[in-house]
This record gives structure tokens, C-alpha cells and sequence, in this order.
């Protein structure tokens, strides 16, 4: 094709570049316009609920808050019980590549109350969270599998007493494996780097998860979850475990609301945690 425009008269050249050039800008711009479009109609999708990671990625640039509206850990032992309250706990994402999205997570409102199940005396202690930044990248996507890896590191910004002001970071490789019946399973192993409980060194944490969900009608999704983590401080391994389920909602494409609770399964687990939130694309 080139070469036959080329041995055009000479004439005609800069009227055949000037078509080309307004037909390439009408392509391109309907082009831009259709997948724009596709971004803003395709659903919502986030990290929300339940512990487990989605592998899907946030549209390059665009921009997505995900956070707790109201969020209760209540831990009883046999002398005290703690209630652990989030105010708000807001992540915000943003794509930097088609297959990329920083997070960055900071709650800005956290109060611990202590209660002596004996004597009935209360100790309260009120702050703000650490920060955590993570980068998703979704390296493997097909119609059944799908696989991210998600690097993360915290900042020690909260106060002792709701952080133990040490630095961390740890390492999420998501997997989201397609079911027949609409059914979605999801796997979450994780290595964590975390403070050892004296403050001389870290340790390693191995979390492991197995979440599975299915669609209720066109916009709703219910899902079941199985959390493990042991993490393997010097002063004495701590085994974890929990059973968790939450239900979500689609409001529209861009909003979606959940609420969900955890149900600790061994003593060192905390008993309950019950929580309600949304995400919002913009």
C-alpha cells in the first residue's frame, strides 16, 4: 500500500497525508473512546471483603478508594477482653499500568479498649494507624486462572500500643482459579518479614487462605473463606486460624457496599470481627 502511494503524483501527496492523518485521528480517538467506555461499564472489582486478595488490577489511570465504614475485633482471654475499633480503614489505588495499581492503606482513626474481665477496670488507648504500601502486578491471565504478586511494606506511624513500631514487609501471590457454575476459587499464600515480639530482630509469618465465592442474582456475591497464619516469633510460635464469610453488593458499576465477620477457631485467634464497607472507582 505504501508504495503505491508513493508513486502518486507529487500533487497529490499533502491531500493523501492530510486524509490519512484526520482518518487515523477519528480511528484512534473511537478507538480511545470505546475502551474508555468499557473501562467505565465494566464492574467494580476489589480486595474486599473477607482477608483474601483479588488478582485483578485498577485501569491504568484511574482511581479507587476501598474502605471500612465500621470494623470491630473483639478478643476475650481469661482474665481480659479487648474490642479493637476502626473508625475508618481507607485504601486507596491507583493504575499505573494496564496490569499494575499501587495501594496505599492508612487507617486514620484506631481505639483499643482493654477490659479487666475480673475487677471490670478499662484502659482505652485511641490513634492512628500504620501505613502500608503494596504493588499489585497480575503477571498470568487466562479464561481459568488468573495470578498476581502483591509486595508490601508498613511504616511504623502508629503509636505503641496499637502498632509495635517496627518496620515490615511481606510478599501475597493471589490465585483466582474459575469454577464451573460461577463458582470462583481463590488462594493466598503469603511470607511475612515481621518484628519479633522483643524488638531484637523479625521473624518470618506464613499466612495461607482457600476462599471461594458465587454470584446471588446480577449484583450481589456471597463468599466463604478458611485463614490460617503462623507466625514464628523466637519467643514462641503463634498458630491462628479463622472462618469467614461476607456477602457484597453491586450499587452500580463504580460503587460497591459489603459487610462480612470473622469467626476466630483457636484461642489465639480473636473470637469475633465484624465489619461493614464500600469501594468507590472514580
Amino acid at each position: 500500500m505504501k508504495q503505491k502511494l508513493f508513486k502518486m503524483r507529487e500533487a497529490w501527496a499533502p491531500l493523501l497525508a492530510a486524509l490519512l492523518a484526520t482518518a487515523g485521528s477519528m480511528c484512534l480517538s473511537a478507538q480511545a473512546h470505546a475502551a474508555d467506555s468499557d473501562v467505565q461499564q465494566s464492574p467494580i472489582c476489589t480486595d474486599r471483603p473477607t482477608k483474601a486478595n483479588a488478582t485483578c488490577t485498577l485501569p491504568k489511570d484511574q482511581w479507587q478508594i476501598e474502605t471500612d465504614i465500621g470494623n470491630v475485633i473483639v478478643d476475650r482471654q481469661d482474665d481480659t477482653r479487648t474490642e479493637t475499633l476502626y473508625f475508618t480503614n481507607p485504601t486507596l489505588k491507583y493504575g499505573i499500568g494496564d496490569r499494575t495499581n499501587l495501594q496505599l492503606n492508612w487507617a486514620p482513626g484506631i481505639r483499643v479498649r482493654t477490659t479487666d474481665r475480673t475487677t471490670g477496670e478499662q484502659q482505652s488507648l485511641s490513634g492512628a494507624g500504620d501505613i502500608y504500601l503494596r504493588l499489585k502486578t497480575r503477571f498470568i491471565e487466562n479464561d481459568r486462572v488468573s495470578v498476581a504478586v502483591i509486595p508490601f511494606v508498613k511504616a511504623p506511624t502508629a503509636r505503641a500500643g496499637i502498632g509495635n513500631r517496627m518496620w515490615e514487609g511481606g510478599v501475597v501471590l493471589p490465585v483466582a482459579v474459575t469454577l464451573p457454575a460461577s463458582f470462583t476459587l481463590t488462594f493466598g499464600p503469603e511470607v511475612d518479614a515481621l518484628g519479633d515480639a522483643d524488638g531484637s530482630g523479625r521473624h518470618a509469618a506464613i499466612v495461607n487462605l482457600v476462599n471461594l465465592s458465587h454470584p446471588l442474582g446480577s449484583r450481589a456475591s456471597l463468599v466463604v473463606e478458611y485463614w490460617t497464619m503462623s507466625n514464628r516469633d523466637p519467643a514462641g510460635t503463634v498458630k491462628q486460624s479463622s472462618a469467614d464469610i461476607a456477602v457484597s453488593w453491586l450499587v452500580t458499576p463504580k460503587l460497591q457496599l459489603d459487610a462480612g465477620t470473622n469467626i476466630g477457631l483457636n484461642n489465639a485467634t480473636p473470637d469475633s470481627q465484624v465489619y461493614i464497607g464500600l469501594s468507590r472507582r472514580f
